[in-house]
């Protein structure tokens, strides 16, 4: 059908108002579930350190002759571990003429991107302390690294051929060495999980990436599968996923964690790991050398691994 002679459309009108929601979507995830598990306090170095302390192996054949002399049981000292700090951090500059005009979704763009960076830099530290980073001690031309999670476990560890461990040694925490990836099975967990049993341990937190989450649902050890709804007349939920693991030495939350590793399943006492800052997030005013603004936001951290005992991984783990 055709259109009328000198009909009006929008096609020809000059001087529409455009339709701009005054809304901004945004769905990156910024979730950091290890970061908000995990303690937190300060330090007063770049490297910082700790002692850990272990008990001679349990003797059922420690017995003495009644009324002989005693004997001095020889003194293990203490260990000496430590990690470097790292800084991070996010630069924004905002031109004048950008405070100045009205933008939608938002009052002013330097506030909005300050805070958009923010979400970020926590982000980058979700996925240092969950992966496979090693310690770094720094010079004057390169930066400081905090070793993960991943790097300093080494005695409860489950791993592909040709994989091993990093962990703690001269002042470094080395990175482990990637093995052959196989599929995740509930003994591979049961193993690591009482490994850390048998050192002392009682892990209660198993962080993995989406894969391996789906995978361990399937798992005999689950808790559920359902939701009691009670007496309620809502309609039950089916469930298929599992947020919690029984295992013989007890129950462990089940975290899909987008930042972490997904080849390594992290079996975690988030009580022995924390942040220790030696600068606490901070907004600084830098030099305005024309019609700008530029801040920047920073943060000085290392991960804390009081025991790596307390903890396990499976490692070398399909992703697809």
């Amino acid at each position: 059908m055709a259109v009328p002679t000198d009909t009006q459309q929008t096609y020809q009108t000059i001087g529409i108002r455009e339709d701009l929601s005054d809304m901004i979507y945004n769905i990156a995830p910024t979730q950091t579930p290890v970061m908000n598990l995990i303690g937190k306090e300060n330090c007063s170095s770049t490297f910082f350190e700790w002692q850990t302390d272990s008990l001679d192996a349990a003797d059922g054949d420690n017995k003495n002759i009644e009324g002989d002399d005693a004997t001095n049981d020889a003194a293990a000292p203490t260990v000496r571990p430590g990690n470097y700090v790292q800084l991070m951090d996010k630069v924004v500059q905002v031109s004048s003429s950008q405070q100045a005009v009205t933008s939608a979704g938002r009052k002013k763009e330097l506030a909005y991107q300050l805070a958009k960076r923010s979400k970020e830099i926590k982000r980058d530290m979700e996925s240092r302390i969950t992966q496979n980073y090693p310690s770094a001690a720094g010079a004057a031309g390169t930066a400081r690294e905090t070793g993960s999670m991943e790097s300093w476990i080494e005695t409860n560890e489950d791993r592909g051929a040709t994989g091993a461990a990093g962990g703690f040694s001269a002042g470094i925490v080395a990175a482990p060495t990637d093995g052959t990836q196989r599929a995740i099975t509930e003994d591979l967990l049961k193993g690591v999980i009482a490994d850390c049993w048998t050192e002392g341990a009682e892990p209660t937190h198993v962080i993995t990436g989406s894969f391996n989450k789906r995978a361990i649902s399937g798992f005999g050890g689950i808790a559920t599968l359902y939701r009691d709804t009670g007496q309620s007349k809502q309609q039950a939920s089916i469930m298929g996923a599992a947020d919690l693991y029984i295992s013989d030495f007890g129950q462990h939350h089940i975290i899909a964690d987008r930042f972490s590793r997904d080849r390594s399943a992290l079996v975690i006492d988030p009580d022995y790991w924390c942040l220790a800052y030696l600068q606490s997030f901070k907004v600084e005013k830098l030099a305005k050398t024309g019609h700008s603004e530029r801040r920047m936001l920073s943060v000085e951290w290392g991960l804390k691994c009081k025991n790596e005992k307390a903890s396990g991984v499976v490692a070398d783990l399909n992703i697809v």
